[in-house]
């Protein structure tokens, strides 16, 4: 990514290398005589967080402006999901059942993408976090289409890297889950939440929180996979109680497969964001 706007003053990468072939002396040997923008040792300081934050926002930001991207359709889900033909390989049988969401986030991004193509020219392009699982598939489902996809990987105590799906000039790393998160929902026209662990009910109740609270415009919420959900979380509990409101329920939708899915996204109704939360 280069700047292209003209200004006066002398670039910032020439001074780089102007830097690096001054003569070697104990001066110049100094951290202090070090540029700021090429000391790695300052900018990880911990008074530098500040700064660290706003360059995570920004480097995506402008790299994904740059490539035209103005709207995404988001895919949340879990990593641990196999592909069905590796589902006798999972380390429990939920997991082997769970399987056929791989199979249905792979053609959700497929059709949408091809959609996407035809009508669009490339608008509403697939975002996952780019690893494994169902985010695999997603990212899979995109380029079989022949469309781009997004990647927003972080870095885990674990090794990890994008998976090969990911279009490289969209793939991104992130040391911020919160910024990684911002990112996510910045584009989403729809967001869809196939069935995964804490990562995807931490993404799912932040979205739901945005939205709940007016923070963020009404998208599609869509969960695939209504046993599942139900399972792990009453909702109609929560309403029952008084902690979020009955008209809360409404704020998404169960759906099965990647038809239903694009069906709902079809006749999803356009509303702004709430300007107050309902009390029932």
């Amino acid at each position: 990514m280069k700047d292209q706007r003209k200004t006066p003053f002398r670039d910032a990468g020439r001074d780089r290398k102007t830097a690096s072939e001054v003569p070697d002396t104990p001066q110049t040997r100094s951290p202090s005589y070090r540029l700021a923008f090429n000391d790695d040792e300052f900018l990880l300081r911990s008074e530098l967080r500040p700064v660290r934050l706003q360059l995570e926002l920004l480097k995506p930001e402008l790299m994904l402006d740059e490539a035209g991207i103005e709207t995404t359709v988001v895919l949340f889900g879990g990593a641990r999901i196999p592909e069905p033909e590796k589902k006798d390989k999972a380390r429990t049988k939920t997991l082997a059942d769970l399987s056929q969401y791989y199979d249905e986030a792979r053609k959700f991004a497929r059709v949408l993408t091809e959609y996407s193509l035809k009508e669009y020219g490339g608008s509403d392009v697939i975002v996952t976090g780019g690893g494994p699982g169902v985010m695999e598939a997603g990212n899979l489902g995109a380029e079989e289409a022949g469309g781009r996809s997004i990647g927003l990987n972080i870095v885990l105590p674990h090794e990890q890297a994008p998976n090969e799906y990911v279009t490289p000039e969209l793939a991104f790393n992130f040391h911020y889950f919160a910024i990684r998160k911002m990112h996510f929902l910045m584009r989403a026209r729809a967001i869809c939440v196939f069935p995964g662990g804490f990562g995807t009910l931490d993404e799912l109740f932040e979205a739901l929180t945005l939205i709940q609270t007016g923070r963020m415009n009404r998208v599609p919420v869509l969960l695939f996979g209504e046993a599942f959900w139900r399972s792990i979380v009453n909702w109609e509990v929560l309403a029952d109680a008084g902690t979020i409101g009955a008209k809360d329920l409404e704020l998404f939708r169960f759906v099965e497969t990647a038809d239903e899915a694009l069906e709902e996204i079809a006749k999803w109704p356009v509303e702004p964001a709430r300007d107050r939360i309902p009390d029932r």
